[in-house]
C-alpha cells in the first residue's frame, strides 16, 4: 500500500499557522509566546513559520489583524439585512456569545490591547478597532453617543468574561445590563 500525502498549498499552510498562533500569543502575548510553540502546534518546523512570516511580530501583527477581521464579519453576518438599534442588538448578541464560546479569541483581543506600547501594534489595533466602529455607525446610523455606549459596553464585557467576574453575582448584574442596554 502507497501512502501519499497532501501537500498543502501556501495560502492553507499560512491559516493554519496563523490558528496555531491566536492560542499561543492569547496564552503568552507577543514578546512570550514562543514560534517553536507555534511551528510545534501546526505541524511544521519552526522555519517554515520564518518563510511565510519572516519575524513573529509579523506573525502577531497578522494574528491581531485577522481577528478584527474577524470580528468584522462576525458583525456583518449578525446585521445582515438589519439596521439601527436592531443591527446593534444582533451584533450585541452575537458578539456575547463569541465571547463565551471562545476564550483564546477574547484572549487574544486582551493581550493585542496590552501590547499597544508597540507602535506597531498600537496602529493595527487602531485600524482594527476604527473599521469596527466605522462598519457600527453605517449599519446603525445612531449617535455618537450611542456608538460610545455600545463600544463601552463590549469592552466592559471584555473585562468581565476575561476575569471569570460572571461567576460573581455582582459581575452577573454589570453583565445582564450590558445585555440590557444593547
Amino acid at each position: 500500500m502507497v501512502v501519499t500525502h497532501e501537500r498543502k498549498s501556501k495560502e492553507k499552510r499560512r491559516e493554519e499557522i496563523l490558528d496555531a498562533a491566536l492560542g499561543v500569543f492569547a496564552e503568552h502575548g507577543l514578546h512570550g509566546a514562543s514560534t517553536e510553540e507555534i511551528a510545534q502546534r501546526a505541524g511544521i518546523s519552526q522555519p517554515y513559520v520564518f518563510r511565510l512570516f519572516h519575524t513573529k511580530k509579523e506573525l502577531y501583527l497578522a494574528v491581531v489583524a485577522r481577528c478584527f477581521r474577524q470580528t468584522l464579519d462576525m458583525m456583518q453576518r449578525a446585521a445582515e439585512g438589519k439596521r439601527g438599534q436592531e443591527a446593534l442588538d444582533a451584533i450585541g448578541l452575537a458578539y456575547g456569545e463569541l465571547l463565551a464560546t471562545d476564550r483564546a479569541y477574547l484572549r487574544a483581543q486582551m493581550q493585542a490591547h496590552a501590547a499597544c506600547d508597540d507602535p506597531e501594534v498600537a496602529q493595527v489595533v487602531r485600524d482594527g478597532f476604527g473599521d469596527l466602529v466605522a462598519y457600527v455607525e453605517r449599519v446603525s446610523g445612531v449617535s455618537d453617543e450611542e456608538i460610545s455606549r455600545f463600544f463601552a459596553h463590549g469592552m466592559l464585557m471584555n473585562v468581565l468574561v476575561s476575569m471569570h467576574a460572571p461567576a460573581e453575582p455582582w459581575g452577573r448584574r454589570l453583565l445582564a445590563a450590558c445585555a440590557e442596554d444593547l
